[in-house]
């Protein structure tokens, strides 16, 4: 990778039009959906957290959800979100965890917004943002037996946006099993520290978590494939230590003859990654790896792989229309292919972190991305509410927290994707 002067470096950094090296959405652990058998209803009741509290008139539902797409549209609504309702609503579901794991915990790909997820009536956390990804580790709250899990949603103030949002957790949910020593959530990243036509360095980082001190010794082996499943490079190394906490380690694998990710043929190899105990596996993970370079320039322009190019881009927002948020991977894979039929070659995130679905499609099927965080910043911007330019704006929106939830938003946002 090339940068030619500072401002270009600065574009790329706050920007991010790069392919991202791709991380599985649950990169550690036994992971499962927790999308099937959830209660809903729109009601505000802060005794819902409560275990004991009658569910039993509640709807069941099955998430993704977006309640605002089931609203009705109404002149008296917003305009900026579309004429639907947004809200506050609660979800519910009864589990049980019939597994011999030390530690589970909660994965959220996404909830608009405001969430608050409790367990068996304790809080696990808040987060505002309605786009970033977010991870609880419930181990402390479980019970055996019956244990219940709340969500509460606050859409309330849904003049928050310049575009339709929806409301709900309204992308999938994971339930994670993992042992007291695990990789942690997103902590596989690579990237190319040399890349030739005679051979590429792939630079891989890990982080191990390690929820107490370990005597055991603890290796972490790297492998890589092509598509066709042959393994590439291989590379075993020791972790330094096994104290109680978090430790980082690197490692390099070499490959002969690379094959380049590029716009016809966005080439992926796949890095699987486990983690060893006295020899046995105990947790694994795999990536999606695409190798090439990026050449930026002020006079130039933009050359992926040594070839300078137009970057031909169009702005995507997370909904679909009439299917509102929630929105199925197969409609975003006919979406990019028509889109590649008419000559483009780039997505811009608009104007937040999006579906991961997404960002693995955008990879597998040849797009260059620019990924955002936010559309506000400081300072709120105006959203119309009867109409464009008409009357008196709403300035509900993300600048409400962002100066206590930007480090964070933006830190989650780039290790995941």
């Amino acid at each position: 990778m090339y940068f030619k002067n500072n401002r270009t470096a600065l574009i790329f950094l706050l920007a991010m039009l790069v392919v991202a090296p791709i991380k599985a959405q649950v990169v550690f652990g036994d992971a499962a959906k927790f999308n099937d058998g959830w209660l809903f209803r729109l009601t505000d009741d802060s005794a819902i957290v409560r275990t004991d509290y009658d569910d039993s008139e509640w709807r069941k539902l099955s998430l993704p959800h977006d309640w605002s797409i089931e609203g009705q549209l109404s002149p008296t609504l917003a305009s900026c979100t579309g004429y639907l309702p947004g809200g506050i609503g609660w979800y519910r579901k009864h589990f049980r965890v019939e597994d011999n794991a030390t530690r589970h915990y909660i994965y959220f790909e996404g909830v608009y917004n405001r969430s608050e997820v409790y367990l068996n009536g304790h809080l696990l956390g808040r987060r505002p943002n309605g786009y970033v990804s977010f991870l609880y580790d419930m181990t402390p709250y479980l019970k055996e037996g019956d244990n219940m899990l709340a969500v509460r949603v606050d859409h309330s103030r849904y003049a928050d946006s310049r575009w339709y949002t929806g409301s709900g957790i309204y992308r999938d949910v994971w339930l994670v099993a993992a042992p007291d020593t695990h990789i942690a959530q997103w902590g596989v990243g690579w990237h190319a520290a040399s890349l030739t036509d005679k051979q590429a360095v792939v630079a891989v980082d890990v982080e191990v978590e390690k929820h107490k001190a370990t005597s055991d010794k603890l290796e972490l082996k790297a492998s890589l494939y092509d598509t066709a499943g042959k393994k590439v490079a291989q590379r075993r190394v020791r972790v330094a230590d096994g104290k109680e906490g978090i430790a980082k380690q690197s490692l390099d694998l070499k490959v002969s003859k690379p094959h380049r990710w590029n716009l016809d043929n966005p080439y992926l190899y796949t890095l699987k990654t486990e983690l060893l105990a006295n020899g046995k596996r105990i947790d694994g993970s795999e990536t999606k790896v695409g190798l090439r370079t990026l050449e930026f320039d002020a006079n130039k322009g933009f050359a992926l792989n040594g070839n300078w190019m137009k970057v031909k881009g169009v702005c995507l927002h997370h909904d679909a229309g009439v299917l509102g948020a929630v929105v199925p991977p197969e409609v975003w894979e006919r979406r990019l292919n028509n889109l590649k039929g008419i000559g483009v070659n780039a997505i811009r995130m608009s104007h937040n972190p999006q579906a991961p679905v997404l960002y693995e499609l955008c990879d597998r099927l040849g797009f260059l991305v620019m990924d955002e965080v936010s559309d506000e910043w400081e300072f709120p911007k105006r959203k119309w509410v009867q109409g464009w330019n008409v009357g008196t704006p709403s300035y509900d929106g993300t600048f409400d927290f962002f100066e206590e939830w930007i480090e964070r938003d933006v830190t989650d946002m780039v290790r995941r994707d």
